[in-house]
């Protein structure tokens, strides 16, 4: 089969081609925002590209729905015209919402907050208004928080303060995340690829198991020979600390400290029964090891 994959070079990208390209051709291709005339001579679009979520809160706003949004807009017509038959578009748990009280699945009403969740829904809702011919497959896959070799943002963070003995002071808040193996999110879109059964559609993308980012720190800890250190300081204290960040750009800010501390659980049940399997190949506590020795 010959893929065209946008973003290719990224830290999803590098490793969807290592999955992928024993058994089909590759062709990465690199966008420009002035790309107006897009050829794809293809089986299957997966469009990668996108603007990643800025937790320091620095990037324009404005480039959030210049990238995510009219970019899509301008690579999925030129799916529809072309003969590819195949459209794999990656958008994220955030195009729902930013912080959730139940567990996520794809019936939920989306109702995200920042311009990085908005800009995907936007782009989600265009790609579902267009009618689509039936000789082709559109998905829209939602990944929650990706991690793998080559990753990078928080759970770096978190490796290195672990390795330099450094003390985990969020130890107070008790929370439990789903995660998503860069190696269970290729699985999901080689199987979408070679099998024309799965129903197209929006699907969450989510490992099996959740984790608390307490327990991340005693794995990278148990990974690395290190002693874990974590404190319980006052949640008081610390929300001080993060909206003083949000004024003076610290590293800790009320986003990060959210994304850091909040439960975010994400139903990965959908895809299963698509592919009607009961587990996905790799476990989180599996996925995350690989990530922290990669480090």
């Amino acid at each position: 089969m010959k893929i065209t994959i946008t973003g290719a070079s990224g830290f999803v990208g590098t490793n969807l081609i290592n999955y992928l390209q024993t058994d089909n051709e590759i062709l990465p291709l690199s966008l420009r925002f002035d790309n107006n005339n897009l050829d794809f001579n293809c089986n299957a679009l997966i469009h990668l590209a996108g603007m990643a979520h800025d937790l320091k809160q620095v990037n324009n706003p404005d480039d959030y729905y210049k990238v995510n949004l009219e970019l899509t807009k301008k690579v999925f017509n030129s799916f529809l015209d072309s003969d590819a038959e195949i459209f794999i578009f990656m958008s994220s748990v955030k195009a729902t919402a930013d912080s959730i009280n139940e567990i996520l699945n794809e019936d939920i009403k989306p109702n995200p907050q920042t311009h990085y969740g908005k800009s995907k829904l936007l782009a989600e809702n265009y790609i579902l208004s267009k009618k689509i011919p039936s000789s082709k497959r559109v998905y829209i896959i939602r990944p929650s928080m990706i991690h793998g070799p080559g990753n990078k943002g928080n759970l770096n963070l978190l490796y290195k303060l672990v390795t330099k003995g450094l003390p985990w002071p969020l130890g107070a808040f008790q929370n439990q995340r789903s995660f998503c193996s860069v190696e269970n999110l290729c699985y999901v879109l080689s199987q979408i690829l070679d099998n024309e059964k799965i129903p197209p559609g929006i699907y969450n993308i989510a490992d099996d198991e959740t984790l608390s980012t307490n327990e991340l720190i005693k794995l990278i800890a148990n990974t690395t020979n290190k002693k874990a250190r974590i404190l319980s300081i006052s949640k008081k204290l610390i929300f001080t600390i993060a909206r003083i960040g949000d004024v003076l750009r610290l590293p800790l800010n009320t986003e990060r400290l959210d994304k850091l501390t909040e439960d975010f659980v994400v139903s990965n049940t959908k895809i299963k029964k698509a592919l009607q399997i009961k587990s996905l190949p790799i476990s989180t506590r599996e996925g995350m090891v690989k990530t922290f020795n990669s480090f």
